[in-house]
């Protein structure tokens, strides 16, 4: 089995779930025995860029003129079984599916976010929830509302984009919906049912979990959508010192929010960014991971790295949330509706059962997001991929 990984890199500076899911998963394919070629572009990349090149930039989600050549390069030179894209913007476009058809390769793609219909890929904006593009030929709201980067000409070029590029969406040959709620907004698109698997993400096994440590751990970036708000309105709900620490870890818009909690409070800590060992330490001296974005968060790689890790998590009962907590006696943790009284009824509940659901979590990561589990059910959908020629738009 031999397959082309696309993904463009989302940029270093900014911690990127995404990023770290496509480089567990390539290697877990090759631990298996698959050939993969990454053909990767990175948004850092961008900077460097000559002023001839970053001229194009804006038409670059529609067509990408240079990965189309280099993308064919490699398919005529490696000739795989099938491409498996995961993020095409701004770098690839979605032409690489039209690229890939081309070539008699087909196509599966791993839906991370709602970019097929929305200009921003959140189905937030402005501090609500928004489907104001939804069933829309083209996303005028998106533009009124500046949704791609703040900007209303690049809103204009993506609303363009998603308009132009459904029917090559529509070509896609199998779809990976990392939860039901993927699995619901993809056929609210059009796909055909039988066109979408849901696979969850996973990772690699730490193996045995560290002794439980005290108090919670937000680590997130600090942007609105994240819930750091949320957290410290219900936070504050109750006694300093009272839930035990509080260790907040991230960098953002919301930055400010952090430290000033951190100073108000003796029971808050802000440690600032910190990378992947940083992030280890800190869950390691934690009982509960906290997650609570308010908006639609798809999968949240912090919630994977938690369970796997052998420590509870609280979040809020939104997007796919709710499929990797679970429910009852074998769930991961407790949900909470995204508002500061029901976060900060949970608070105290999470801590006297974290000891209980921490345990679960791990249960539950090695039977649901383990890349034992995992990488079969994946290797699975491109053989069967390569055994059919591609679907045309």
């Amino acid at each position: 089995m031999k397959v082309v990984v696309a993904h463009n890199r989302y940029r270093e500076a900014i911690p990127s779930g995404e990023n770290v899911i496509v480089d567990t998963e390539i290697g877990q394919l090759r631990e298996a025995g698959v050939e993969v070629i990454p053909f990767q572009r990175s948004s850092d990349s961008i900077d460097t860029m000559s002023a001839a090149r970053k001229a194009l930039l804006p038409i670059s989600p529609v067509y990408g003129a240079d990965a189309q050549r280099d993308l064919a390069a490699v398919l005529r030179a490696e000739r795989p079984d099938v491409l498996h894209l995961h993020n095409p913007y701004p770098l690839l476009s979605p032409w690489v599916i039209r690229t890939a058809h081309a070539h008699g390769v087909p196509v599966v793609q791993t839906v991370h976010n709602y970019r097929q219909v929305c200009s921003s890929g959140l189905y937030f904006r402005d501090g609500h929830n928004c489907h104001d593009c939804r069933g829309k030929l083209v996303g005028l709201p998106a533009i009124k509302n500046r949704c791609y980067r703040g900007s209303a000409a690049q809103s204009a070029i993506m609303a363009t984009t998603l308009a132009l590029h459904r029917p090559t969406w529509r070509s896609v040959d199998r779809y990976i919906a990392l939860t039901d709620k993927i699995a619901a907004h993809l056929t609210d698109y059009g796909i055909p049912a039988d066109r979408i698997v849901i696979k969850p993400n996973g990772l690699p096994d730490p193996g045995t979990p560290a002794p439980l440590g005290e108090g919670f751990l937000y680590g997130a970036r600090l942007s609105p959508e994240k819930g750091l708000g949320l957290l410290l309105d219900a936070w504050r709900q109750h006694p300093d010192g009272s839930l035990g620490p509080l260790r907040i870890a991230g960098d953002g818009e919301l930055r400010p929010l952090a430290e000033a909690a951190a100073a108000e409070r003796s029971d808050v800590t802000y440690l600032g960014p910190l990378d992947r060992a940083g992030m280890v330490a800190a869950r390691q001296a934690s009982a509960v991971v906290i997650a609570v974005p308010t908006w639609e968060d798809v999968l949240p790689t912090v919630i994977l790295e938690a369970m796997s890790s052998g420590r509870a998590v609280l979040g809020t009962a939104v997007g796919g949330i709710p499929y990797m907590v679970g429910t009852g006696p074998a769930a991961a943790g407790w949900l909470a509706q995204p508002d500061p009284a029901s976060l900060a009824a949970a608070l105290p509940v999470a801590r006297s059962g974290a000891a209980t659901a921490a345990a679960a979590a791990r249960v539950r990561y090695q039977e649901h997001f383990h890349p034992g589990v995992l990488t079969p059910r994946l290797i699975a959908v491109y053989t069967e991929m390569s055994s059919t020629l591609p679907s045309r738009p």
